[in-house]
């Protein structure tokens, strides 16, 4: 995926943004991710890939996942699961 990709689709939050937000604000818990734009507030299928930007944002990658094979994981996700959550934080 690019820069400019969107890891949050239900608010359009792209990868880019959420990098930047992460190496900006240092966040100490991977709930703060969702100060940027929402993100993680809406389906919750973008929370995993939150997380790991919020641990490592220059460490990123999403998978090597062709924007396209993201969308189509995320149409899975959104029919056979239910909210998701960030764990512990």
């Amino acid at each position: 995926m690019q820069l400019d990709d969107k890891i949050c689709y239900c608010y359009g939050v792209s990868m880019r943004k959420l990098m930047n937000f992460s190496r900006r604000t240092c966040p100490k818990r991977p709930t703060q991710m969702t100060e940027c734009l929402g993100a993680g507030t809406g389906c919750g299928w973008c929370i995993p890939f939150l997380i790991k930007i919020a641990e490592n944002p220059d460490a990123f990658g999403s998978d090597d996942l062709t924007p396209e094979q993201y969308a189509e994981r995320r149409k899975l996700y959104i029919k056979t699961q239910p909210k998701n959550t960030f764990d512990g934080s």
